[in-house]
């Protein structure tokens, strides 16, 4: 080998150990790539095999994803309408690209900002800069640097495209460069969690899990072993045979095995690592499946549900929102009132009661209009329907009739 060669592929080695030693993203500093202090290796797909870290973000990625996402104008007078007549409210409401659509796209979107702490999507733009397509980029192909006027610049296989021209949703960290990486913060976790489903599986393909043992009185011949070892094959085999008695003969007896302290140890690591990554991703437990300890129903359940909504969905509908306004709106657009938001009556769709007790509220208190409300659920505007109106059983004492307030004989 020459000494170019050597030189070479040095140099190709220390690019990539310089890309590696970043604050944001640690995994450079594990003395193994990926690795744990399990000793198990860490990806993207080995954290998607386990089921809790796949229902954690295919709920919130699901959960965003299906929400519709609108675009509304606001006029002088504080009247706020659906601007459709907006080429940008179709690309994000509908399909932002040829092959994708709008439920597709946001998430893959929230799948990559959960996992990796970052998403990007190429922005195509056609004349005078209008947005015409948004294509989605992998972030780990992606590298963020700055130019020597101080503006980002991002490098993606054979592209290098201006900050103008790449939507980027960081995640938390606060880095202009690329959010923190969960991946890589969560690694022990998702190692042990990891290290500790291939220890169950392990145990059942490997390990001797019998139900119970045979004691003889005295020690066996290897014809009397064999035999003894056919019986209880020919018996055990099979579903037919489930709760089938076993016939014993020549003093023998049965013993039954129970859980022993390791393997209960192994079931109680299993529920806790749920519980782990469930932090990590910040779901409540039973979202996800896991009643462990907490019974499915009550106020108890309802009320993390509605903290969910509060506390992990909004900050994470106002990070894409945000993003989105940044990248894709002009000047123009918001000198015209126009804003970027997610339509949360969505997530009241599949619950007719709260739908019912959220209008109903809405039209008794004058904050909607009939027709405001029947758009919402699909139905054509009725004639009247867009004046508000409101309930006027509270009013002040001294304006109740005189009739009513004179005593009775």
């Amino acid at each position: 080998m020459s000494l170019l060669t050597k030189a070479t592929g040095f140099a190709r080695k220390a690019a990539t150990w310089v890309r590696r030693l970043t604050l944001r993203d640690p995994e450079g500093w594990r003395r193994t790539e990926g690795e744990s202090y399990a000793g198990e290796r860490v990806s993207e797909t080995s954290v998607l095999a386990l089921s809790a870290a796949w229902a954690c973000v295919n709920l919130l990625a699901g959960t965003i994803g299906s929400l519709p996402l609108m675009l509304y104008r606001t006029d002088r007078s504080g009247r706020r309408t659906i601007a459709k007549d907006h080429p940008l409210y179709w690309i994000l409401h509908d399909s932002p690209n040829t092959d994708q659509t709008s439920l597709e796209f946001f998430e893959g979107l929230v799948a990559s900002v959960e996992l990796k702490g970052n998403a990007v999507a190429e922005i195509a733009r056609g004349s005078g800069g209008r947005v015409i397509s948004l294509t989605p980029m992998l972030w780990d192909e992606t590298t963020v640097t700055r130019s020597a006027a101080g503006a980002l610049v991002y490098r993606w296989r054979d592209k290098t495209l201006t900050e103008d021209h790449v939507l980027h949703v960081r995640g938390f960290g606060g880095n202009p460069e690329g959010g923190l990486s969960t991946l890589a913060y969560g690694r022990n976790t998702f190692g042990l969690a990891t290290a500790i489903e291939r220890s169950a599986g392990t145990m059942f393909s490997n390990g001797v899990r019998p139900s119970g043992v045979l004691k003889f009185k005295e020690w066996l011949k290897p014809e009397q072993r064999q035999a003894a070892e056919d019986r209880l094959s020919q018996k055990f085999v099979g579903a037919m045979n489930a709760g089938r008695p076993l016939v014993l003969e020549g003093g023998v007896e049965w013993q039954q095995l129970t859980l022993n302290p390791e393997d209960a140890q192994m079931l109680e690591s299993r529920r806790f690592s749920v519980e782990d990554i469930c932090r990590f991703f910040d779901v409540p437990p039973h979202m996800v499946g896991h009643t462990d300890k907490a019974t499915s129903w009550g106020t108890g359940l309802e009320q993390q549900t509605l903290g969910f909504q509060i506390f992990t969905l909004r900050r994470r509908l106002k990070r894409i929102e945000m993003a989105l306004a940044k990248r894709l709106l002009t000047p123009a657009d918001r000198a015209d009132g126009i804003t970027i938001e997610f339509s949360l009556e969505g997530l009241l769709r599949g619950d007719s009661a709260a739908r019912a007790a959220f209008y109903a509220s809405a039209l008794q208190n004058g904050w909607m209009t009939i027709n405001e409300v029947r758009a919402l659920e699909n139905l054509p505007p009725v004639a009247g329907g867009d004046t508000p109106r409101m309930q006027s059983q509270n009013v002040p004492i001294t304006a109740v009739p005189t009739a009513l307030s004179q005593p009775q004989d």
